[in-house]
């Protein structure tokens, strides 16, 4: 077990903080989430999980569209408000997810070093469809982000960043505060 360097604790300050502002819709989710995705970066590279150092890259661009959609993407460019996941968007997330998983994978074995792969293009792949639907404000999201959070506690205990596998523990919680709030959310702008 290593040391948390000050970069990984700063990373997961800032990136507990981010998920914690979205279970509650707040707009500061995404600014928080930008500076945590370029430290996770730097972490998930130095740790050999370069799939995961990608997503932060992806994480960075699809966070200013998130910010963008949650306070334009609404009818007529107003506030975003979260809905459920429709049939054909399902259809769409299961293709993109498993699409992402054989391209990411097929990807990191020609790299010969990547760590994990199987486990690191899987949570690649569903870890950015999960974000999608997160910037949809699809109230489904937070399964996505359960299931990749389960996952990723043993991915980071096994490449020595204990204490990103306690956040990803703490995600899990999260995950399903924001099922509460979200549905909480969508049972009143329904009302």
């Amino acid at each position: 077990m290593t040391i948390p360097t000050p970069l990984e604790i700063a990373a997961a300050l800032f990136i507990l903080v981010n998920v914690w502002l979205a279970t509650k819709e707040n707009i500061w989710t995404w600014p928080t989430g930008i500076v945590g995705v370029v430290l996770y970066a730097v972490v998930n590279y130095k740790a050999g999980l370069y799939a995961n150092a990608g997503l932060q890259v992806v994480y960075f661009v699809l966070s200013i569209m998130g910010w963008y959609e949650w306070l334009h993407g609404g009818v007529n460019k107003t506030e975003l408000h979260v809905r459920r996941t429709t049939p054909h968007q399902w259809l769409g997330c299961s293709i993109a997810s498993i699409v992402l998983w054989v391209a990411l994978l097929a990807l990191l074995r020609w790299t010969h070093n990547a760590q994990q792969p199987i486990l690191d293009a899987g949570t690649t792949a569903l870890s950015l469809v999960g974000q999608w639907m997160m910037n949809e404000k699809l109230i489904e999201n937070w399964w996505f982000w359960l299931v990749v959070d389960i996952a990723y506690v043993p991915i980071y205990l096994k490449s020595g960043n204990w204490l990103t596998a306690v956040l990803y523990a703490a995600f899990c919680a999260l995950c399903i505060k924001g099922l509460i709030e979200w549905k909480r959310s969508m049972q009143l702008t329904s009302a």
